[in-house]
C-alpha cells in the first residue's frame, strides 16, 4: 500500500502553506508524502509564521519557497489551498480542497498573535485532516 500524498498551497509558500506541512509532517510523520507550494512564491519563509511552529516544536530551518509543480501536482491524492488567495487550476486526479483559515488581521490582530492563531487553526484542520487519512 503506498502512503498518501498531499501539497499545501498558498499564494507566497511563506506562511500558510509551510505551516500546513510542518504541522502534517510533525502529527503523522513518515505516513504521509508531504510538500508545500505557491501560486506566487515569495523569497523566504515569513519569520513570524516559523517562530510561531518553533514555539511548539516544529523547525521550518532549511524550507524554502517553491512554485507548484506541474508532475508533482499531478501525482499528489489531495491538493489543499489555504485562506481565500491561492486559486489552482484543478487536474485530474487529486482531491482538491480549501480550507478558508482563520485571518486575524481582519479583526486588527497583527503580529506574533496573529500568526499563533493562524498557528492553532490550521492545527486543528491538519489533525482533523490526518485523522481522516488514517480511516480511509
Amino acid at each position: 500500500m503506498t502512503k498518501p500524498s498531499v501539497l499545501f498551497v498558498c499564494v507566497k509558500n511563506g506562511g500558510k502553506s509551510q505551516m500546513a506541512a510542518g504541522l502534517l509532517r510533525a502529527i503523522a510523520g513518515d505516513t504521509v508524502e508531504v510538500h508545500s507550494a505557491g501560486t506566487s512564491p515569495g523569497s523566504s519563509v515569513n519569520p513570524m509564521s516559523a517562530q510561531s511552529l518553533l514555539e511548539v516544536g516544529i523547525d521550518l530551518t532549511g524550507e524554502r519557497p517553491k512554485a507548484i509543480d506541474p508532475d508533482l501536482l499531478a501525482r499528489m491524492d489531495h491538493v489543499i489551498t489555504l485562506g481565500r488567495e491561492a486559486k489552482i487550476e484543478p487536474v485530474a486526479g487529486p482531491i482538491f480542497d480549501n480550507w478558508d483559515t482563520d485571518e486575524p488581521s481582519e479583526r486588527g490582530i497583527e503580529g506574533i498573535e496573529r500568526m499563533r492563531l493562524v498557528r492553532d487553526d490550521i492545527t486543528d484542520r491538519v489533525r482533523t485532516f490526518a485523522a481522516a487519512l488514517n480511516e480511509s
